[in-house]
């Protein structure tokens, strides 16, 4: 759990680079209110702007985590409001772990009873639809809500709930986690005042998200060993920005790379197989501006075998426009579909120009569930994240406060240090 929130954080740091992340501050700013609540690394906002903006920051730059069963990015609506709520009533760190934990716990549960393939089929984007529900669960934990109450607030984040595809290789598709971030605050806050709402938000006959969004779902998955069995755990954390579903061709890159010290001038052709799913999402994106290039599979190949590295660097602007790179990529990158790659896994045959065929394939990415990063690759995202955004000092005391967050006592304590310096 504290790794998950370490690399939130770093993920909501990187996300001041962000294209969009100012407008969505104005967005917050117009929502209104006191600017009382941390933004991470920028200036305060009221509690719903600052747990929208924390919600795009986290989301903004493509570094975050996934839950690959549901394609579902977890922690943009979960921990940016019990962050604001947290800070606001001075919560211990203890009471923000546990809350967290049911936060997530709560919207990987409920994407398992959604039946995933069944409302992808139908177009709806996961974060938006099953997120709300995770960010309401934490709130209404940290609030003590009585069960009547925590029953309403998870139904009135049920209600909020939407987002769909139709927004694919658009800012929008990230503005889904910020949203739900927002809407599982404003479930828990309402449901705070007594507010009722409907008893069977997602097994409803008529109505209900199971039967609204999917095939009708499977309601006993979402609560098997409930209590027993941790379903966060199957929350994967990504070490690259890029697409989550194209971190296993990263990963196969920089192998390759390593074994046999690959540069472009030695490569005659590389061809990538990926499976139906993640080929018409990532294989034929044009990488003419850096949100499509993060999810270009085309670019990130060849970026990464000409930089031998994968960071906000090789997705500004003029890297994407050098001419060398993109004839390159234009010339010697094919991307296919690939029948024997299941889900998100990959397979890269590289064909150098003295004869060799060189392959690696991968069924899961590093930083997959199945294959974690460590503490140490966490913390050093979370300094790179920071790198001129935040002081070393701060950056360094927020690792170790985070680290040690169980025994913290006052998550304003943290929030001051997250802060932009000129805002503490």
């Amino acid at each position: 759990m504290t790794d998950i929130i370490l690399d939130t954080v770093a993920s909501a740091i990187a996300g001041r680079h962000g294209d969009e992340t100012g407008q969505i501050a104005a967005l917050a700013g117009a929502i209104g209110g006191p600017a009382t609540s941390t933004v991470i690394a920028g200036q305060p906002a009221s509690l719903a702007g600052a747990t929208l903006i924390n919600g795009y920051q986290v989301t903004a730059v493509t570094v975050c985590d996934i839950h690959r069963p549901t394609l579902c990015h977890v922690t943009p609506e979960v921990i940016p409001p019990a962050l604001a709520w947290a800070e606001a009533h001075h919560a211990h760190g203890r009471d923000f772990l546990v809350a967290v934990a049911a936060g997530l716990e709560a919207v990987v549960r409920v994407g398992t009873g959604m039946n995933y393939p069944a409302m992808r089929a139908r177009g709806w984007h996961s974060p938006g639809v099953i997120g709300p529900f995770g960010g309401a669960t934490a709130v209404g934990r940290l609030m003590g809500l009585d069960p009547l109450r925590f029953r309403n607030a998870l139904s009135l984040a049920g209600t909020q709930s939407a987002g769909t595809f139709a927004h694919w290789g658009t800012p929008t598709i990230k503005f889904h986690q910020s949203r739900g971030a927002l809407s599982g605050l404003m479930a828990a806050l309402l449901a705070q005042t007594g507010f009722k709402a409907g008893p069977e938000v997602l097994t409803a006959a008529h109505g209900g998200l199971f039967n609204l969004y999917s095939d009708g779902g499977d309601a006993a998955a979402a609560v098997a060993d409930l209590g027993e069995a941790w379903m966060l755990e199957t929350i994967s954390l990504r070490l690259w920005p890029a697409g989550s579903s194209i971190q296993s061709v990263i990963t196969a890159m920089f192998a390759l790379i390593e074994a046999h010290g690959l540069t472009p001038a030695m490569v005659e052709s590389i061809e990538v197989g990926l499976s139906k799913t993640v080929h018409d999402m990532h294989g034929t994106l044009p990488w003419d501006n850096r949100f499509r290039a993060l999810l270009s599979t085309p670019y990130v190949v060849g970026v990464v075998l000409h930089d031998r590295a994968c960071w906000f660097e090789q997705f500004r602007p003029e890297r994407i426009a050098d001419p060398e790179l993109d004839a390159f990529i234009r010339g010697r990158v094919r991307v296919g579909i690939d029948e024997t790659v299941k889900g998100t896994g990959a397979a890269v045959t590289i064909r150098t120009r003295d004869g060799r065929t060189l392959s690696d394939r991968r069924d899961h990415p590093r930083g997959d569930a199945a294959d974690r990063l460590s503490r140490p690759e966490i913390i050093d995202k979370f300094r790179r994240s920071a790198e001129g955004l935040l002081p070393r000092d701060r950056t360094e005391r927020a690792i170790e406060m985070i680290v040690g967050i169980e025994g913290l006592a006052d998550m304003a304590d943290l929030c001051a240090v997250l802060a932009a310096p000129h805002s503490a």
